[in-house]
């Protein structure tokens, strides 16, 4: 891994906040992802099921964690079953965990083979009752694929159908919502590496680069600083592009006088950051662009204060679009009329600022957290408001990552991005 090793304490306190709340005289296992081909020899890079890294900081592939609070031996209460290494793996891929290095990452003293897992498995199935199952129920999962984890679901319950089933994800949901110290150090280094490339963006920016030159100074300085590169797939949309809100081509050449709309972020330690910029290709903006830029900037600086413990995402996101209105008003792109006789159900506004505002993220882009429930301290959200245009060529969109505090105007962990439009024209003309 590019990353610094994180410490363990973070992993021990997981798995005991996650044992807490565990059922009498159960079990909770996690998978780790599999490496998916592409064809031929070929595979995708290793990602880690963050579930798994999140209990365990176990970050590699065919490894599996098991928690059993209540096991009558207390070696078994937390026990890591990894790929047994030897040399020969060793000299082809580079070197595994070990059983003392996996307890130096984790803090998890009983490590096993996989090879061992049967046994095992078999003597803990018959002194537990319930086994919780590691499910996805994230509100914007549309998993198509048979994992590693629904292959063991599938296998267990199969062998001991008597079992009672209960759900791991509701669990990880809310405690993955609200961050560790440690995880919030971890995601401010993504920021700053995150800076670090939008800095070197804003000499580089001239009328004739391409859009995937920009894509390549960034990979460079993210790599540079031991990321393993964007966070999600980068969104680097000059001009009209910047309308299509998912454009991932970045095909196109910038031309003199147009935007671009940039939505790129580097991850660190398998967390994400995530940041929107817009900036001028010629390094000025327009009087009407400008308008447009300090509207969006107004709406995101006031949307911001709102995020605060007990508020509710739906009430939040409410009280964004009558700001959005406000300033679309302002804008004359919309009239009192449009608003008067909008529909309720998709507001006037929507013409313009058509996704949401904000989204939990941590381990993923788009975080675990449950939508329903107030937000509590040291949640960690994205601020993305934006106009787009494309009768007029042209959309912006600006976004922080921020940390809601217990009192006061959230942390903004992005506060030390250019994003005042003077100050991007400034560092742009040097």
């Amino acid at each position: 891994m590019k990353y610094h090793q994180i410490d363990r304490n973070l992993f021990i306190k997981n798995r005991k906040n996650f044992a807490a709340q565990m059922k009498p005289n159960s079990i909770a296992v996690f998978n780790s992802n599999d490496i998916y081909p592409i064809s031929a020899d070929s595979i995708m890079p290793f990602q880690q099921h963050r579930d798994i890294f999140y209990l365990s900081g176990v970050d590699q592939e065919e490894s599996m964690l098991l928690l059993f609070p209540d096991a009558p031996s207390e070696k078994h209460r937390e026990i890591l079953f990894l790929k047994e290494t030897n040399e020969h793996i060793a000299i082809w891929e580079g070197e595994k965990l070990t059983k003392e290095r996996a307890f130096d990452v984790s803090g998890v003293k009983t490590v096993y083979w996989l090879k061992d897992l049967e046994k095992v498995f078999y003597e803990v199935m018959t002194q537990c009752e319930t086994v919780y199952v590691n499910t996805n129920e994230h509100y914007r999962s549309s998993v198509v694929t048979e994992t590693r984890e629904d292959r063991f679901t599938k296998w267990w319950k199969e062998k001991y159908p008597a079992h009672t089933v209960a759900k791991s994800n509701p669990i990880l949901q809310r405690l993955r919502a609200v961050k560790d110290a440690i995880e919030i150090d971890l995601m401010q280094t993504a920021c700053n590496i995150t800076e670090k490339g939008f800095r070197r963006l804003l000499s580089f920016v001239k009328p004739n680069v391409w859009e995937y030159n920009i894509e390549a100074e960034l990979l460079h300085e993210f790599i540079n600083h031991r990321s393993k590169g964007f966070a999600y797939t980068p969104i680097i949309a000059s001009g009209n592009n910047a309308n299509v809100l998912h454009y991932i081509e970045n095909n196109q050449q910038c031309k003199a006088g147009d935007l671009i709309l940039m939505d790129i972020a580097a991850e660190y330690a398998n967390y994400a950051s995530d940041l929107s910029r817009t900036i001028p290709v010629s390094g000025k903006f327009t009087t009407r662009q400008r308008a447009v830029y300090d509207a969006v900037l107004r709406v995101k600086n006031e949307a911001t204060k709102l995020l605060v413990p007990g508020a509710i995402w739906a009430d939040y996101h409410v009280e964004v679009g009558k700001l959005m209105t406000s300033e679309l008003l302002g804008l004359r792109l919309l009239d009192k009329a449009d608003v008067q006789n909008e529909d309720p159900e998709w507001p006037a506004y929507k013409k313009y600022f058509m996704h949401g505002t904000s989204h939990h993220i941590g381990l993923d882009t788009h975080d675990y957290g449950i939508l329903t429930e107030p937000m509590k301290a040291n949640m960690v959200f994205t601020v993305e408001p934006g106009i787009y245009l494309p009768d007029e060529g042209f959309g912006i969109r600006l976004e922080d990552d921020v940390v809601i505090q217990e009192k006061g105007v959230p942390f903004n962990l992005m506060g030390n991005i250019p994003i005042e439009a003077e100050e991007i024209e400034e560092l742009m003309n040097k």
